[in-house]
């Protein structure tokens, strides 16, 4: 067996969420479930908003409805404009045009339709103020969720045990993984906890010269921006300072950018490394190879199911793009209603669209919901004495640092496991609150805590936030 895979870990789906899933089972069971002092188990694990209520937006599912069906019991059946909006059937006809009339169960282009591909380019260029034509759709790969294009990226760029790529402290564990899977080498950079998990050049630069000495060749770096775990924005000044750095050390830059719509922080404002490469001039001056990434599965769209999302290559040779080609062609295409999820998510209802008015206004009350569970949350924990949050200014995650008494450090070290990890697992088995340990996503020593979504109802979210505060005195009690 492959050792790199045994060795890999992916915190996000790991020991305390299969006791979670465990306990799931026994909550069905009517014999076992009165042995547990709650009813359900609240996963707050995973960035999964359909699994915890959210409903999927009506427009684009009445548009996948009639695209997954036959012309002549959808879009050509005499009560089809009873049963759904005009701008639903005119957008699912011309979709099935741009699948070639083969419908939903084909396979498409290795990279995606081209008229998908083409409404990519025009939501980028619209999103970063670029001309239309600036984008080129050969650059564009449609990819299961953002995840499996990180994966043919990191899969590409690690050649043998020496390659490193630089990522961030704390960081998203797909990263972690895939890199240890492919035999590479991890660089961590830490973010500044203090400064609202910002970023620090002078720390790029340490983390760069010390992998260098180690013999590492460092030819990668990763960004998440709005941040997972961290839930920070990086601004303007901080974006442009990373596309300088990558450009001048000759790296490639891995922008994952899947929260681009998740920003609540009245100051912040998502601004794109696409956008910072045009507006430093260096995408023009071929100075940059930089590999964004999007996906349905985030945003307000939560279609994560349905594995939708794109990369775009900016500044690599064609040959290398050629190689991109060949390692997508052999896995045939992306799943295609995922390839049509991405078409509905960049190219929605527009003005005057029968659409258009429901369509905004199911989006601003889920934004709306998002930033108020946000504060819930984020506000919530900094009350709790030994807690310390810092503000959620987007993606959909808080990143608390939680103080830990002598007696849990100390147990949890006689065990085998970390702190945070007992941490957990004591929250969960007490009150049924799914979270993941902190040392699943990388952090400064001698620090402890968890990640949580906080993607449950409002009202779930109050009640999540008063049994942490409940738990966390009576977990210091036990441990102190």
């Amino acid at each position: 067996m492959c050792q790199n895979l045994r060795h890999m870990e992916y915190a996000v789906r790991g020991k305390v969420v299969i006791k979670a899933d465990e306990i799931n089972q026994k909550l069905q069971n009517p014999n076992e479930k009165s042995s547990f002092p709650f009813d359900h188990i609240v996963y707050t694990n995973i960035g999964n908003p359909h699994s915890v209520g959210q409903k999927p937006l009506t427009w684009p599912r009445q548009v996948m409805a009639l695209v997954d069906l036959t012309d002549e019991v959808g879009v050509n059946h005499p009560l089809a404009k009873k049963l759904f909006p005009q701008d639903a059937i005119e957008r699912a006809r011309l979709i099935k045009k741009g699948l070639g009339d083969n419908g939903s169960g084909a396979y498409t282009h290795s990279q995606g339709p081209l008229m998908f591909r083409e409404e990519i380019c025009r939501f980028i260029e619209k999103r970063d103020g670029l001309e239309e034509g600036d984008i080129n759709p050969n650059n564009i790969f449609m990819t299961n969720g953002a995840s499996s294009g990180i994966e043919m990226i990191l899969n590409a760029l690690i050649a043998d045990s020496t390659s490193g790529v630089m990522i961030p402290i704390p960081q998203y564990p797909i990263y972690s993984a895939t890199i240890d899977h492919n035999g590479g080498q991890k660089v961590g950079y830490y973010l500044d906890e203090k400064n609202g998990w910002d970023m620090n050049l002078q720390e790029l630069e340490r983390a760069l010269k010390d992998a260098k000495k180690k013999g590492i060749d460092v030819n990668s770096f990763v960004l998440i921006n709005p941040g997972n775990p961290t839930g920070q924005v990086l601004d303007k000044a901080a974006i442009q300072d990373i596309v300088r750095f990558c450009s001048k050390h000759n790296l490639v830059l891995l922008a994952d950018e899947v929260y681009q719509e998740n920003v609540y922080g009245t100051k912040a404002e998502f601004y794109s490394c696409r956008r910072a490469a045009r507006d430093l001039g260096l995408d023009k001056a071929d100075a940059i190879e930089l590999v964004s990434f999007h996906s349905t599965s985030k945003g307000l769209f939560g279609e994560c199911g349905r594995r939708g999302g794109y990369m775009e290559l900016c500044g690599f040779d064609p040959a290398i793009r050629d190689q991109m080609y060949k390692l997508a062609s052999s896995h045939l295409c992306s799943n295609v209603p995922g390839q049509i999820m991405t078409s509905l998510m960049v190219n929605g209802p527009k003005e005057g669209d029968v659409s258009y008015k429901s369509h905004e206004k199911e989006k601003k009350d889920i934004f709306e919901s998002l930033q108020k569970r946000a504060r819930i949350v984020s506000d919530g924990f900094n009350k709790i004495p030994g807690f310390s949050c810092q503000p959620v200014q987007g993606a959909m995650y808080c990143f608390p640092k939680v103080t830990m008494p002598s007696g849990a450090i100390e147990f949890a070290k006689a065990n085998g496991i970390t702190p945070d990890t007992l941490y957990a697992i004591s929250l969960l088995e007490s009150t049924g609150i799914c979270v993941v340990p902190a040392s699943g996503f990388g952090q400064e020593k001698g620090r402890y805590g968890f990640r949580t979504t906080f993607l449950p109802s409002e009202d779930e979210m109050v009640k999540v936030v008063d049994k942490v505060s409940k738990h966390y005195t009576e977990f210091c009690e036990k441990f102190k």
